[in-house]
């Protein structure tokens, strides 16, 4: 843990579920020793996007919603690299709602981890696309109008073949989910509730604690795909986390790179890229 941490001090707020996602994360890549300089985590724009800048490893801050088509790039430019996409419910079922699908579809194999606090929290408290229909917020006075987004049930609709979801403050246990993304072979969706002590007043630390259940403590089987849609829908007193699907098929890398000789694997040292450089001045 000591080697993963920067000099880099995080200044969310209070009780924000970000500091315990952040830990989490940094306990998995230490607990599975991957090498950081082959572990790339890639970000978007959102308060808990600045992931990259605490964790020593390699890091990539990029665009609002577009954190998964670099995650892809990277992976198919070099298939070995660890590829770990940090990004708010915003950032991924909203604005890159799109990128969040085809990566789904096409079984990348990269690990997004999703800090779903149901709002926009950089900018103000807006209602974001996992508020719940009739949420009050500083865009939505009268209370948002739309059905919220189902992260889940979206993951086994469109392929993903890890579908998981934790809880910030379940530390231990969202550890464990996040180390089983990244030791599976294909997409994992780790979606994490989490708190904002800030803009979201429903969402509370006792709201999870009175809703939350494991589905380990309930017999469920993540080979089971009927199960977990059932699973996915359950929504209201009780609400479950943990592994909901789990299941092996060929990745997108598995079929693209065999046929592609990978960026990574090209000869550069006699390229000059000198005149590239000029025309960018």
């Amino acid at each position: 843990m000591a080697d993963l941490t920067t000099k880099e001090l995080p200044t969310w707020c209070l009780a924000c579920g970000d500091f315990n996602i952040l830990y989490a994360l940094k306990s998995a890549i230490a607990e599975l020793n991957l090498d950081p300089a082959n572990t790339l985590i890639v970000s978007g724009i959102g308060c808990g996007s600045k992931v990259p800048h605490f964790v020593r490893t390699y890091g990539f801050e990029g665009l609002h919603g577009r954190a998964i088509p670099v995650a892809t790039g990277a992976k198919l430019a070099n298939r070995d690299l660890t590829v770990i996409v940090v990004a708010g419910d915003g950032d991924t079922y909203g604005i890159g709602a799109n990128h969040f699908m085809q990566a789904m579809r096409r079984n990348v194999d990269i690990t997004l981890i999703v800090q779903n606090n149901e709002v926009y929290g950089l900018t103000k408290g807006q209602y974001s696309p996992t508020s719940p229909k009739g949420f009050v917020s500083s865009s939505t006075p009268s209370g948002a109008l739309e059905e919220a987004v189902n992260p889940i049930m979206l993951a086994l609709a469109m392929g993903a073949t890890y579908v998981a979801r934790g809880y910030s403050y379940e530390v231990l246990h969202f550890k464990e989910l996040i180390k089983g993304g990244i030791q599976h072979k294909g997409f994992a969706l780790i979606d994490c509730f989490q708190p904002c002590s800030t803009y979201n007043k429903v969402n509370t630390i006792k709201w999870y604690k009175d809703h939350l259940y494991k589905l380990e403590d309930n017999s469920h089987s993540p080979s089971n795909r009927e199960e977990a849609w059932k699973k996915a829908w359950e929504w209201g007193d009780k609400i479950p986390i943990g592994l909901f699907f789990r299941e092996e098929r060929p990745t997108y890398e598995d079929i693209y790179v065999p046929s592609h000789r990978p960026p990574v694997a090209e000869d550069i040292t006699d390229i000059d890229i000198g005149p590239i450089l000029e025309r960018l001045k």
